[in-house]
């Protein structure tokens, strides 16, 4: 297999080493991938055997979302100081005792703690796993790498509502968490082995400041999306704007403050000097804008799928599967093409072909059919996967090998903050729509203002895509000069 053959010059690790690497960090990517999937499948049985309310139970999934955002930064700053092998080995065995923890839970506010615990070791995996890809594969294959990342996430996503169902119907919801420990305990002693333990030696203090700053700043922004949430279900709007209102107030003083200690610390958590390089910038910005298209979408669609079309849960999740499956086709010809060719053609190309899928649901009938639902979604997924390995390859090597942990943590808060910043969006629009329907002595719930308001969503979504699409089109002028 070319991913593993090696050739004189070539960075990174050698064959069987980097074999036994990449299966420790795709396991632990696919573990991390289906906890954020899975648990809200069981969320109605959890709720039911710990004797919890439905709003309690749902900070088992949110518990585990808030502590990966709050961490990120900080654990991608780590890893130059402590070593890959050390930080990604170390969060496997938290997210692997955790995930035990949970399957031995027996109140739910030792499960929500243990799905905190859950969500850190997620975060000090998922912040560095494509900066070690860039560490054990050598630049010619990176984009192959990257390309079969991003199917594995896109599988991992289809098949997790599936799954999640499978086993709840056979066994009990424990079970969700407890197949984490064999795989767990497998991927340990991989990495152990295998992942390099590449460290900066620096000993200049670790940025604290800086640290407690980005956990604030992520924190409020998953509170503040959380609250754009319950806007959209319809109670208690004014209570529920003042709070989304207030987490953002407090996001955007800490993000103004980060910036500022980022630009004093004589060791920045997050060195800002990475995105002098405008090629670099460009991708990150292209990555917030094409999430923040894609966070609402994955929002807004089950919304209508189920309370405007009238599909079962079951369904929707079927309507849904065309996206990832997309993501799979096309993905890994992408990476491919991207060791090639010119990285930010290819996923501007890519992001063309998403904003048209995106149109095409915003533009779905009243009452369309399975299969015109599906292909629609199909598009989506093609364009998204074409995108999505080409752009993080550009990111990732438009960065310094030193300053990989960072890139990954950039990379990785761009695709955080623009699913939030998405659904913050999607719950104002909704809640904006039910409120006028209530000034209009209607139900907020009415079918036709829901309709409205989600093709609204999707057309800000295509807006989000088509400002990706214009920043992704300067990379390409940058490329051009930098040839010239």
């Amino acid at each position: 297999m070319e991913l593993f053959s090696d050739m004189p010059d070539d960075e990174g690790l050698p064959g069987v080493p980097r074999r036994q690497a990449m299966i420790a960090v795709m396991v632990a990517t696919t573990m991390a991938v289906f906890d954020g999937t899975i648990v809200n499948v069981a969320l109605p049985q959890i709720s039911l055997a710990l004797n919890a309310s439905a709003g309690t139970s749902i900070w088992v999934a949110n518990g585990y979302l808030l502590a990966v955002a709050m961490t990120l930064a900080t654990f991608a700053s780590l890893a130059s100081r402590i070593g890959f092998r050390r930080l990604f080995t170390a969060g496997l065995i938290v997210f692997t005792l955790a995930s035990l923890g949970c399957a031995l839970s027996s109140t739910i506010a030792m499960l929500i703690f243990m799905r905190l615990l859950q969500g850190f070791g997620g975060a000090a995996m998922l912040s560095i796993a494509p900066a070690i890809h860039r560490t054990i594969f050598p630049n010619r294959l990176l984009g192959r790498i990257l390309g079969l990342n991003a199917v594995l996430i896109a599988t991992s996503t289809a098949i997790g509502p599936v799954l999640g169902g499978t086993l709840l119907a056979m066994l009990s919801w424990r079970w969700i968490f407890a197949m984490n420990v064999p795989l767990g305990m497998a991927s340990i002693w991989l990495s152990w082995r295998a992942i390099p333990d590449n460290r900066s030696g620096t000993r200049a203090p670790f940025d604290i400041a800086g640290a407690v700053l980005s956990a604030i700043a992520m924190g409020a922004l998953i509170m503040a999306a959380d609250a754009c949430a319950e806007l959209s279900q319809g109670a208690q709007h004014h209570k529920a704007l003042l709070t989304a209102a207030a987490y953002a107030v407090v996001a955007l003083g800490a993000s103004v403050a980060f910036v500022y200690d980022q630009r004093r610390a004589r060791e920045p958590l997050l060195p800002l000097d990475m995105f002098s390089s405008a090629r670099f910038s460009l991708a990150a910005l292209t990555s917030l804008a094409s999430f923040v298209g894609q966070g609402i979408a994955f929002v807004a669609l089950p919304f209508l799928f189920q309370s405007v079309y009238g599909y079962s849960i079951f369904q929707s999740a079927l309507l849904f599967t065309p996206w990832p499956i997309g993501i799979v086709l096309v993905a890994p010809h992408a990476g491919r093409l991207a060791d090639r060719h010119s990285p930010a053609l290819l996923s501007t190309l890519g992001l063309a072909v998403f904003t048209v899928g995106l149109g095409l649901l915003a533009l779905l009938p009243a009452q369309p059919a399975a299969w015109d639902i599906s292909w629609r979604a199909l598009v989506c997924g093609i364009g998204f996967g074409f995108f999505q390995s080409p752009n993080n390859r550009e990111m990732l090597s438009n960065a310094s090998r030193e300053r990989s942990g960072n890139a990954s943590g950039v990379l990785a808060i761009m695709r955080t903050f623009g699913q939030c910043l998405g659904a913050s969006l999607l719950g104002i629009i909704l809640s904006v729509y039910a409120a006028g329907a209530v000034v209009h002595g209607e139900l907020s719930t009415n079918a036709v203002q829901d309709i409205d308001a989600i093709r609204l969503a999707l057309w800000v979504a295509v807006a989000a895509t088509m400002t990706a699409t214009a920043v992704s089109v300067c990379r390409i002028r940058q490329v051009r000069e930098a040839v010239l």
